[in-house]
């Protein structure tokens, strides 16, 4: 009796501490990817210039991590940009169809970087939101590669396992889009350079002086607004210092009486908010380098803008954002 007692304490002790082994686990799954989620969701971001479908990523990827047999993974951060980078590519492929029926111009969604200015990358690269832009010119999978190697310095041996490539085709790839992306970019301004140009322009726009706001611009200056449909918002880019500066001139009566401008850090340079009514506002940015302003940059969608201010106030939980 004693011998069949003590084997029934046994089987009872054994069935309480195997939940008990696969909580301590599961909690221990959870840490793990916590600590690498800034960093992966760096690299999705930098892949999609979307943050929702960022945070979709790293949801898909931590339940990947969460059904996988992590005692058979030696590198959990390998693993892990492995899986994130790989689903990003199939949104990034899936997403250029859905933006055709975009309306109007499409920008990334706008950061908050003033907690985390490089958003887990070990360099502070393709982050910006007009360079974001410039990468939508690159395949899903030269960005991938680009991003992994110019902000993220992965080993060209570990991009071609992600990639499922060689290392000579992954050292091909990055250096191809580094040329496509050199042959587009301007010749950068650093960001207190970046904060006074701005502040001049935001002056020169709300005065409505034309003479000022053509010496600011380059010859090459667009002006883009993501409106998404919104009531109001222009559909299609301006461009030339003409056609900028005297649609500047033209807003300025109706657009910036009494309006109090917020200045916030938007993808690590200076922005500003500019209210358009009681709720609404319009998130302001430019590109510049010596030679002047290139891109004025709205944003007025509000799926965007929402995202930004979720991006202000932002308390991460393993897979998302709470």
């Amino acid at each position: 009796m004693h011998n069949e007692a003590d084997a029934a304490k046994v089987r009872v002790t054994t069935m309480r501490a195997e939940p008990l082994r696969e909580a301590d686990a599961l909690e221990h799954a959870a840490a793990v990817f916590v600590e690498l989620r800034p960093r992966l969701f760096g690299i999705a971001y930098r892949m999609l210039g979307s943050v929702a479908e960022s945070e979709d990523v790293l949801q898909e990827a931590w339940l990947r991590w969460q059904n996988t047999d992590r005692a058979a993974v030696a590198n959990p951060a390998a693993f892990l940009a492995t899986v994130t980078t790989r689903l990003a590519i199939n949104v990034a492929t899936s997403a250029r169809a859905r933006r055709e029926s975009y309306i109007g111009p499409w920008l990334p969604e706008p950061i908050d970087t003033s907690l985390d200015p490089t958003v887990g990358a070990e360099r502070g690269e393709a982050l910006e939101l007009a360079f974001l832009l410039l990468l939508e010119r690159l395949t899903p999978t030269e960005r991938a590669a680009y991003v992994l190697r110019e902000a993220f310095v992965h080993p060209y041996a570990q991009i071609a396992d992600i990639l499922q490539l060689t290392p000579a085709n992954a050292r091909q790839l990055v250096s191809r889009a580094r040329k496509r992306l050199n042959a587009a970019r301007r010749e950068p301004i650093d960001k207190g350079e970046h904060r006074r140009l701005l502040s001049t322009f935001l002056t020169a726009a709300q005065t409505g002086d034309i003479a000022a706001l053509e010496d600011l611009l380059a010859a090459d200056v667009v002006s883009t607004t993501d409106g998404d449909g919104t009531p109001g918002a222009a559909r299609f880019p301006l461009a030339g210092v003409g056609r900028v500066s005297r649609f500047m001139a033209a807003f300025a009566p109706r657009y910036w009486p009494g309006a109090r401008l917020t200045w916030v850090e938007v993808n690590g340079r200076a922005a500003v908010l500019v209210p358009r009514s009681r709720t609404d506002f319009t998130l302001l940015t430019i590109e510049g380098s010596p030679q002047g302003i290139h891109q004025v940059l709205w944003i007025v969608a509000p799926g965007k803008l929402l995202a930004f201010e979720r991006s202000r106030s932002r308390v991460v939980s393993p897979g998302g954002v709470a």
